[in-house]
């Protein structure tokens, strides 16, 4: 494949994603995807399927059901049929039949904390082991926006995550890129998603003008208020800081996540570090409730 190709059809992915993203709570079609990227609809859907390893529909489907989730455990004033409308949902019954296929409990079972049992099955994990973070309080900051030179991977486990970082790391390497900020970048919750079905990037923040010679691509995170959680641990400490972010801090803090996905900027990267430890900030996109 040409690498002027290779990068058109990331430019169509990252557009449609974000496009996602930020119309989840609409009826997003594949005309009108299609349109958004000036090709027709066969090549869209298989572009989109080529790079990502996903049907498109399958992903919208995920991110709504990801969204609900969330705002069930952090929006109260809502009613699950408001809930289920502004993530796209026209009928409470689809809605409640999706949910529980995905998470195996129904909306009005998770919002009354079956979202905790639904983690400590997949994590067996207990209430002690996330004492550890009790008293861990976020600074809220607007980010902006950033530039970053990426790799894209589909199914989140430590070898392929450390192949792709130092793929990622030789690429800076030949490009004379020093002193490079490192970003993890979660298109989908590794609490809530099994891992095979996780999308994950791996990040090196860039300059605006940069252009990427070869098969690495370009992307830009947008900017955002976002809580950012300082935290130092080793491999696994990532998912019980997430179950404490998303269930026992976000639920009472006064915000709520939006859809646009949680990242990490490393200090320390522990997939480049032979003691397996890491030093991050973790970044939550929120909004005021």
């Amino acid at each position: 494949m040409k690498r002027d190709t290779k990068h058109l059809r990331a430019q169509i992915v990252n557009k449609t994603l974000n496009y996602i993203y930020t119309h989840i709570g609409t009826n997003i079609s594949l005309d009108k995807l299609a349109r958004l990227n000036s090709v027709s609809k066969y090549h869209f859907h298989r572009i989109f399927k080529e790079e990502t390893g996903e049907n498109v529909f399958g992903k919208i489907r995920s991110v709504r059901l990801q969204k609900a989730a969330n705002l069930l455990i952090t929006d109260s004033y809502s009613t699950i049929t408001q809930i289920a409308s502004s993530c796209g949902y026209d009928s409470q019954t689809s809605f409640i039949k999706a949910f529980k296929k995905r998470f195996i409990y129904t909306p009005s079972q998770w919002r009354k904390g079956a979202f905790r049992s639904f983690t400590k099955n997949k994590f067996d994990i207990n209430d002690e082991s996330i004492k550890n973070f009790e008293g861990l309080e976020p600074s809220i900051k607007v980010i902006p926006q950033k530039t970053c030179a990426y790799l894209r991977l589909k199914g989140y486990n430590e070898g392929n995550l450390i192949k792709v970082w130092q793929r990622l790391l030789a690429f800076a390497y030949q490009c004379d890129l020093k002193n490079n900020t490192h970003i993890g970048i979660y298109h989908d919750s590794t609490i809530m998603i099994p891992y095979e079905e996780c999308n994950y990037i791996a990040a090196l923040e860039v300059p605006e003008s940069f252009e990427p010679n070869n098969s690495i691509s370009k992307l830009k995170i947008n900017e955002s208020l976002c809580a950012v959680f300082h935290y130092e641990g080793k491999y696994g400490d990532i998912e019980r800081l997430m179950i404490y972010i998303y269930q026992y801090w976000m639920p009472n803090s006064g915000y709520e996540v939006v859809t646009l996905p949680a990242f990490v900027v490393f200090t320390q990267n522990h997939y480049l570090e032979e003691n397996d430890t890491f030093i991050l900030d973790f970044h939550v996109p929120i909004r005021v409730v």
